[in-house]
């Protein structure tokens, strides 16, 4: 089991940048392929990018692609998401989860373990 704890969302304008951190305890982080979500008030929780165990391999939806940036350090067992360029609508609550095993990766069912969230809001 692992327990996620997500930390550095807050209020930034429009263009400006943030990075998310994602701290795991529990067993073996580099175990765990990680994933970024994102929820946004009345929508459904919407895939942002996924890092694979080793930090080798990732992948973005499309909506993120050029401006985010996944990242892992399995010594600190800790995931970041690197935001740059930000719009106003990528205000959303963003939620770190953690599977053993993916198939897909944007589906929020294949994670086993969530954060708690942390809110970023982007100004205009």
């Amino acid at each position: 089991q692992v327990q996620l704890v997500e930390s550095g969302g807050g209020l930034v304008q429009a263009g400006g940048s943030l990075r998310l951190s994602c701290a795991a305890s529990g067993r073996t982080f580099s175990s765990y392929v990680m994933g970024w979500f994102r929820q946004a008030p009345g929508k459904e929780r919407e895939f942002v990018g996924g890092i694979t165990r080793s930090g080798g391999n990732t992948d973005y939806a499309n909506f993120v692609k050029g401006r985010f940036t996944i990242s892992r350090d399995n010594a600190k067992s800790t995931v970041y998401l690197q935001m740059n360029s930000l719009k106003p609508e990528d205000t959303a609550v963003y939620y770190c989860a953690a599977s053993l095993f993916v198939r897909i990766w944007n589906h929020p069912h294949e994670y086993n373990y969530w954060g708690q969230g942390t809110q970023v809001t982007v100004s205009s």
